[in-house]
């Protein structure tokens, strides 16, 4: 079993996913797609900010929670044709909104890492100095895919910094680009989303793994601890 603290987190923004949602419906359309519970952000949650930005419909796959929705004066389909800019809706890369998700994991451990030195199995990755490297949570299980091993940056305080080596089932390891890591810096790191040096570092994930960024999002999203914020 896997216990929450060993999971990654999907920090979701009310404010943020507000704002993205007023300027989706804005763009044109009447269908919301809230489908895989809204890819990730929570059905529910997101279905109230789209009728409120003025939205006429929105499209879930679950029969249950289409009829608590319509309940709520949300009118509710599970068949249908989404025109409303999903992209827009959940702020992801390219929409120019903040992201209403942000995807943290948590540093287990820190190690030194001498040059020459490999990490993970498989070993696809070795140390050109010596260096740093931190143990963090999030692997392919929650939605940290595989192809992003060696590709893809994360934000580590004010500085995106890279996973190396192969992707864990549970964790992912992240070379930290010093020799001097001290143990009482930031144990958070942002894998995409807030509004910092992360911000659209999902474009990348888009980019290494072939994906949509709305099944990115979602797998993460549903994978996660999910916790709400203003």
């Amino acid at each position: 079993m896997t216990v929450p603290g060993s999971l990654p987190r999907a920090i979701i923004s009310s404010d943020a996913l507000r704002a993205s949602a007023s300027a989706a419906v804005g763009a044109g359309g009447e269908i919301a797609d809230l489908r895989a519970d809204g890819y990730g952000h929570g059905a529910y949650e997101t279905a109230l900010a789209v009728r409120d930005a003025g939205a006429r419909r929105v499209l879930v796959d679950d029969a249950e929670l289409a009829e608590t929705l319509t309940a709520e004066g949300i009118d509710a389909v599970t068949a249908g044709v989404p025109d409303i800019d999903s992209i827009l809706l959940y702020g992801l890369p390219g929409s120019g909104m903040i992201p209403a998700m942000t995807l943290t994991g948590r540093i287990l451990s820190r190690k030194l890492l001498r040059a020459g030195e490999a990490v993970s199995y498989g070993y696809t990755h070795r140390a050109e100095r010596d260096t740093t490297i931190a143990l963090v949570t999030g692997g392919y299980a929650q939605g940290i895919v595989r192809a992003l091993g060696n590709h893809a940056r994360v934000g580590v305080g004010a500085e995106m910094r890279p996973v190396v080596g192969r992707v864990a089932m549970d964790v992912c390891v992240v070379d930290l680009e010093t020799a001097e890591a001290a143990e009482d810096s930031s144990d958070e790191v942002v894998y995409f989303g807030g509004t910092g040096p992360a911000r659209e570092a999902l474009a990348t994930w888009v980019q290494a793994t072939g994906m949509r960024a709305t099944e990115l999002v979602a797998v993460a999203g549903a994978k996660a601890v999910r916790e709400w914020t203003r």
